[in-house]
């Protein structure tokens, strides 16, 4: 690390890492938190000394809206999350950052940060997003383009905050899109930043400057435990836009986006990291290490690209009228909430196919010498799901089998447990044809035999039966 500020932080950091367990919040641990699940903690808050717990609004369902408060010194901190309902992750991490505040270690560092900042927290912002997990608040508006109008409460409580703090810093906290990489590289944005333009030049003033700083400092503690899985968002300004604004309003605004990290479907890597850089650049504004760091690095920090997939294939031979192709495609394993928006099923898609040599995979599958095939229908029809398990699917699979037929099938499942689709009784399989849109089902063979099958979008190795599986479709 060539600028000073980062040693003296740096064991800091990594004892961050270290116990992070010790201060994870238990009861937040899936992704599709809900206001009722963070209430109680604030709750909790309230009754601490150390914390001011105030009401600052309501949302458009009158779901109370809190800014938490501590510290006493004369610098100010805002911190928001969730102005998007489905980005919760840093939302997770905020109540791990109290847990942290309310225990007895760290006191030097606790005591550095507490008497030269006053951190102020607003999380979740769209508590009636989050409650059906859609980006959207109740109006349909998205919050982060109403700095200008203020049409919904949730963007003015927003704006009334900010104005009446004036803070000092700010912290946008987002999450993004799991398909997201670091430019020309396989690595997942795991993290992105951004210092928003506060005008259509691009300026960088003291306020814009002090928030690449803190991104640049934030950058290094990142790379140490995900190496280069971190981008930068493209600052073209955007005049509706609350980063852009606030930054224009005086406050450093940094934009943090949680994306994706390989086998980390709920993010709880991805929470750890937002635990351990916020609070590193928390520490950063008190001791005032950040001023010390180059603005020229912020621009190292490969821009943010949109060239991932959940799995790719390469080299694979598709037949079509007579004659074989080489094809790579390239496979997005989309989730479906269910119901209740408490969790959520897979059906994946087919969403490029054709020469993906400039594109990667969280999983890749070098598919030369591997034939693209149809499954068959198993010909016995079962009379209900439950039948299912009765017999050997691996087997099935490899004897070219990709569907089982049953009779009976509640109305409200969509999905199963077992590799290999669900159809009822009348269903009738779609010819084999490899196209962008389809859903992924299909065997690979080697020398006429199968010896992978991709089932919903899952690549499952007939040999040892294992894969990384979450579910099958049932199709009617």
């Amino acid at each position: 690390m060539v600028f000073s500020g980062f040693g003296q932080g740096k064991d800091f950091t990594s004892s961050l890492y270290s116990t992070y367990d010790k201060y994870k919040e238990p009861s937040l641990s899936k992704r599709r938190i809900k206001h009722n699940d963070i209430q109680p903690l604030i709750n909790n808050l309230s009754t601490n000394p150390k914390f001011k717990v105030s009401v600052v609004g309501k949302s458009i369902e009158g779901r109370n809206l809190s800014l938490i408060s501590i510290g006493t010194g004369q610098t100010d901190v805002f911190l928001w999350s969730q102005m998007h309902g489905d980005e919760p992750t840093a939302t997770q991490a905020i109540f791990d950052i109290f847990n942290f505040l309310t225990n007895d270690d760290f006191k030097i560092e606790k005591e550095n940060i507490l008497k030269n900042l006053r951190l102020h927290f607003l999380p979740m912002l769209n508590p009636d997003g989050a409650q059906i997990y859609q980006r959207r608040n109740t109006l349909g508006i998205d919050i982060n383009r109403d700095a200008l109008s203020l049409q919904s409460p949730e963007g003015r409580t927003l704006k009334r905050v900010r104005d009446s703090l004036s803070a000092d810093f700010g912290f946008n906290l987002h999450d993004q899109s799991t398909y997201y990489n670091a430019e020309r590289t396989d690595k997942p944005a795991t993290i992105s930043y951004l210092a928003p333009a506060f005008n259509y030049e691009k300026d960088i003033n003291e306020v814009r400057a002090n928030a690449m700083k803190v991104i640049v400092y934030m950058n290094q503690i990142i790379q140490k435990y995900a190496p280069g899985q971190v981008g930068r968002y493209n600052d073209d300004f955007e005049p509706r836009a609350f980063g852009d604004n606030i930054q224009k309003w005086g406050t450093s605004a940094i934009l943090i986006e949680s994306g994706g990290y390989k086998s980390d479907p709920e993010k709880q890597e991805i929470r750890k990291l937002n635990y351990v850089s916020i609070l590193s650049a928390i520490y950063s504004i008190a001791n005032g290490s950040y001023k010390n760091i180059p603005i020229s690095d912020y621009d190292k920090i490969p821009e943010n690209d949109r060239k991932l997939f959940d799995l790719k294939l390469k080299d694979l031979t598709y037949n079509l009228l007579g004659k074989s192709y080489m094809l790579d495609l390239g496979i997005h394993q989309l989730e479906v909430d269910y119901a209740s928006h408490n969790s959520y099923y897979n059906t994946s898609r087919v969403v490029d196919q054709g020469d993906l040599s400039t594109y990667y995979g969280y999983e890749t599958f070098e598919g030369q010498g591997y034939t693209m095939t149809a499954g068959k229908v198993y010909p016995k029809i079962l009379a209900s799901i439950n039948d299912i398990s009765q017999l050997n699917v691996i087997d099935l699979l490899r004897s070219g089998f990709t569907y089982v037929r049953v009779e009976n099938i509640s109305k409200d499942k969509n999905h199963v447990g077992f590799p290999i689709n669900v159809i009822a009784k009348d269903y009738k399989v779609p010819e084999f044809k490899m196209r962008t849109g389809v859903i992924p089902n299909f065997l690979l063979e080697a020398q006429g035999k199968p010896r992978y099958a991709i089932i919903n979008g899952f690549l499952i190795d007939l040999k040892s039966g294992e894969g990384n599986f979450k579910n099958a479709l049932i199709l009617r």
